[in-house]
């Protein structure tokens, strides 16, 4: 498989995470259909955003997606955009929110970035790099 780069003008970048977000207090609250109005919520913010969910699942009480996205945009600035959209999104479509609050999800999140060379392989490459003489 062959990686694809992000050609932008001053830039070409292959930025990817894995995130995860809960819901508020854990509650297992998702269906798999109310599951789809989240991930077409996630994938109606990527498009205004210019980023791409690549894969998106998730159980009763949290989800998972792959993101790449452009070195413009922060990860605070993704996620934050994705958990306001989609709760609104999820209350509109008329499912209950944890306990009946505002918030679908809870404040905190995992994000790990992921894909590319290994990190030892990655400090090999840089250790062996031709110094100028």
């Amino acid at each position: 498989m062959t990686t694809q780069f992000r050609k932008e003008r001053h830039s070409v970048s292959d930025l990817k995470i894995h995130l995860v977000c809960v819901t508020k207090y854990r509650r297992s609250v998702f269906t798999a259909e109310s599951l789809m109005v989240i991930e077409k919520s996630f994938n109606e913010v990527a498009k205004k955003m210019d980023f791409q969910v690549q894969e998106f699942n998730g159980e009763s009480d949290h989800i998972h997606a792959l993101i790449e996205f452009p070195p413009k945009l922060s990860i605070s600035q993704i996620v934050n955009a994705l958990k306001g959209v989609s709760s609104r999104r999820y209350g509109q479509a008329g499912y209950p929110k944890p306990y009946g609050k505002d918030a679908l999800w809870s404040p905190s999140y995992f994000v790990s970035s992921v894909g590319g060379a290994p990190i030892e392989i990655l400090k090999q490459y840089i250790r062996e790099q031709e110094k100028p003489s």
